[in-house]
């Protein structure tokens, strides 16, 4: 079930008996954190709400079961649309399509709140919203009506189709075709590569290119492809090093024939409503990042209290005091850069994508810095699988490669500054 239009965006989860009435339990989560580290600096009392109800619901539903579905690669379906039972499956769609109409800067306290919980299947769940805010704000009406409903509720899951074998960083020059016909449908041939979601999406957003390969972004196009088209397929399961409770493969298209009403926006528009789609799936990163840093963060202060060496605690060392403080910072810092960030996003300022940019590579690069460090303060447990800091910052460090490389980030940043 999704939300309805008259549902007020803001206390849209306390409909929810997952958390309605339980909310004291998740401000004693909250509680530790310090004056530097307070996630709720720059938020409105139901912006602070809406972060105790996401982590507690995290705390329930996704931490429990993260090490499970990380060590069997389970893709956890019911937790998803449990997500999407109070409105995280169309944060960003609008009320009128049955979305919460989340602000970019509410969806930076929810992905961080659900990040401590699992990484990998919040960054999921980023993916598939970048998705559904895509048909729901380039879509046709007769587009928004037959997808978005099954998307909201998480019926269907959605995967982003833009990177190939060949063309990572350097998207614009992909190779998949898009070959209109005499009867107006189009014939894609090509292969997409490391696709979130990949074989188990019902919805597949694919990148093609309509014009000629020297035409170069312009000539993109973007299509919605229904899982069971004829001519699509998938390769094998790629293995990884985290982001294992989320499907990960090569979208394979042979002589698939898409008729023209799933073309979503004009021909030659398709890396433009990818760019401005990835603007908000590099926020969303960075909040994941940021949610992982915390979990271990959390982790590493508890530990250093009641472990002791050569005598006494490891919190009455000074260097790992210093260690401690550098780390609040660093969460602090990526913290104020992204929200920064979606505040422009969010007013439509046109320098907001070089923000976006910079709160991506801010938050991913120091945050995975926050995990590593945690891990060195757990020492050799630290190490171990029995412990959670492992798979977080195995989950974190693909954050600084997708969304753009932080080396593309530097370029649009470096390029904004130069023109």
């Amino acid at each position: 079930m999704y939300l309805r239009p008259h549902q007020s965006k803001m206390f849209l989860l306390a409909r929810s008996s997952v958390v309605t009435g339980r909310l004291s339990s998740c401000k004693r989560l909250m509680s530790t954190a310090t004056a530097f580290n307070d996630n709720r600096y720059g938020l409105t009392p139901e912006q602070i709400q809406l972060a105790e109800q996401c982590e507690l619901f995290a705390e329930n539903e996704f931490k429990p079961f993260a090490a499970k579905w990380d060590a069997e690669k389970i893709f956890p379906e019911e937790a998803l649309r449990k997500a999407a039972g109070l409105g995280l499956g169309g944060m960003f769609v609008s009320e009128e399509n049955g979305g919460s109409n989340l602000t970019r800067f509410d969806g930076s306290v929810v992905f961080e709140a659900l990040a401590k919980g699992c990484t990998s299947t919040t960054a999921y769940l980023s993916i598939h919203n970048m998705c559904a805010w895509m048909v729901s704000e380039f879509g046709t009406p007769e587009q928004r009506e037959r997808f978005l409903p099954k998307l909201v509720s998480m019926d269907w899951f959605a995967s982003y189709c833009l990177t190939e074998p060949s063309s990572g960083s350097d998207a614009g020059s992909l190779r998949t075709t898009a070959k209109k016909t005499s009867s107006g449908d189009y014939v894609l041939n090509g292969t997409k590569a490391f696709i979130s979601g990949g074989s188990r999406s019902d919805l597949y957003l694919i990148m093609a290119r309509t014009g000629s390969q020297e035409s170069g972004p312009k000539g993109v196009t973007c299509f919605a492809v229904e899982a069971g088209t004829p001519g699509l397929s998938f390769g094998a399961q790629e293995k990884k090093l985290g982001w294992n409770s989320q499907p990960t493969c090569m979208v394979i298209m042979e002589d698939m024939v898409i008729p023209e009403k799933n073309r979503i926006g004009k021909e030659g528009e398709g890396f433009k409503l990818a760019m401005k789609g990835l603007d908000g799936g590099r926020l969303s990163i960075a909040a994941c990042s940021i949610g992982a840093a915390k979990a271990c963060y959390d982790a590493a202060l508890e530990h250093v209290k009641v472990r002791e060496q050569f005598g006494k605690p490891l919190a009455s060392n000074q260097t790992v005091q210093f260690k401690l403080a550098d780390m609040g910072t660093s969460i602090h810092l990526s913290r104020l850069v992204l929200r920064h960030a979606a505040g422009l996003l969010d007013a439509k300022d046109p320098n907001a994508t070089v923000h976006c940019a910079m709160a991506k590579k801010v938050a991913t690069d120091l945050c995975f810095d926050v995990c590593d460090a945690s891990m060195q303060l757990f020492g050799g447990y630290g190490y171990l699988k029995d412990y959670p800091i492992e798979r977080f910052l195995r989950d974190a460090r693909v954050h600084r490669i997708l969304e753009g490389t932080n080396e593309v980030q530097q370029m649009i940043m470096a390029r904004d500054a130069l023109k």
